[in-house]
């Protein structure tokens, strides 16, 4: 096998995933691209952009909270403003950071709006140390206060959220390795939910048991676990319910879940009971579609490419591409469920 997997410890006779290595490799790549960029910094608000260059991490509750932040200068080394208590322990745990973790939140989502002229102080207080206050500011996403705030503060502010996406696109050798990690625990709730899968048993149940067997293996967030059954499958929801699974129906699963930050979006097929002709004739030719699209990638090939050998939207009931977004969709995965190439 070309991708390995290991156990999930660390061990002193086998190399697995060497994460002094992936943290220094994240944060090269991220200086490459910055140093070739027009841009003087880079300001993240983002979780995964934020633990990519810094390799910190408060927890999952924090994720769409906006209050976080990083920069990374050009020619220097990445700041990280953090939760107080949160800033302290990467002090005493974090060694790569050092004094570079500090106290400081940004708005909380709007809660206390008044922090973005802090945020945007402190900002313009390092550029401006560096002399780089004058060069393009790359910044991820963002609040509208904040975004004044800085430009209040005579900073120009430009998207940085492409670059990122740029450096994040190729994958470190430990980055797969943790890639494949989470896939491997996926597996194992796929096998457990072959085992138990039944009429009687909900939708709703079996996004339990997907969790409890991911949370058991060590999944640091299971974001989320699309169950669908029966009539429910079609158009795809996106969304589990207490449906009722009856013998006969087709089941189709997405789970998506992290193991040390990097994602799956691994979906699954089932028929409850035995399948009929017509659902054994659909999944062979979706089977057909997805094998002669993994054949085809490699390096040189373009997604125009892949998705040519797909149906077009008009043939399976929908008006155009647009309104079938996601039913034949291909997206890389890294610290975030969608990531470059997309197609």
């Amino acid at each position: 096998m070309g991708i390995k997997t290991f156990g999930l410890m660390a061990v002193d006779w086998e190399e697995r995933v060497n994460f002094e290595r992936l943290r220094t490799e994240r944060l090269a790549r991220v200086k490459k691209f910055l140093e070739a960029s027009d841009l003087g910094a880079l300001l993240c608000f983002d979780m995964n952009n934020i633990r990519y260059i810094t390799a910190t991490h408060i927890g999952t509750w924090a994720m769409d909270k906006l209050v976080r932040f990083s920069l990374l200068p050009r020619g220097d080394d990445p700041i990280l403003w953090d939760f107080g208590s949160a800033a302290r322990h990467h002090q005493l745990y974090n060694p790569w950071l050092g004094e570079r973790s500090r106290a400081g939140i940004s708005t909380l989502r709007g809660a206390y709006p008044e922090r973005a002229k802090d945020v945007a102080r402190k900002i313009r207080v390092e550029l401006e140390a560096r002399k780089l206050h004058r060069s393009p500011l790359g910044v991820d996403v963002i609040e509208i206060p904040v975004l004044e705030a800085l430009r209040g503060e005579g900073l120009t502010v430009v998207d940085g959220q492409g670059l990122m996406q740029e450096i994040r696109k190729i994958k470190t050798q430990d980055e797969i390795t943790l890639l494949a990690t989470a896939c491997m625990m996926v597996d194992a709730a796929y096998e457990e939910l072959y085992r138990v899968m039944r009429p009687g048993m909900r939708e709703n149940e079996c996004v339990g048991l997907v969790s409890k067997v991911l949370y058991d293996l060590g999944s640091e967030h299971v974001e989320g676990v699309n169950a669908i059954s029966g009539e429910r499958c079609n158009p795809h929801p996106h969304v589990y319910t207490d449906r009722v699974l009856r013998p006969g129906d087709p089941a189709y699963f997405d789970i998506l879940h992290s193991f040390m930050g990097y994602r799956t979006c691994y979906y699954r097929t089932f028929v409850v009971g035995s399948a009929s002709p017509a659902q054994v004739d659909a999944y062979t030719r979706c089977r057909e579609y997805l094998d002669t699209a993994i054949s085809l990638i490699k390096p040189g090939v373009s997604t125009a490419d892949v998705v040519k050998v797909w149906p077009k939207a008009t043939e399976f009931g929908f008006a155009n591409e647009e309104a079938a977004f996601a039913l034949q969709y291909g997206h890389g995965v890294g610290l975030s469920i969608w990531e470059k190439p997309i197609f």
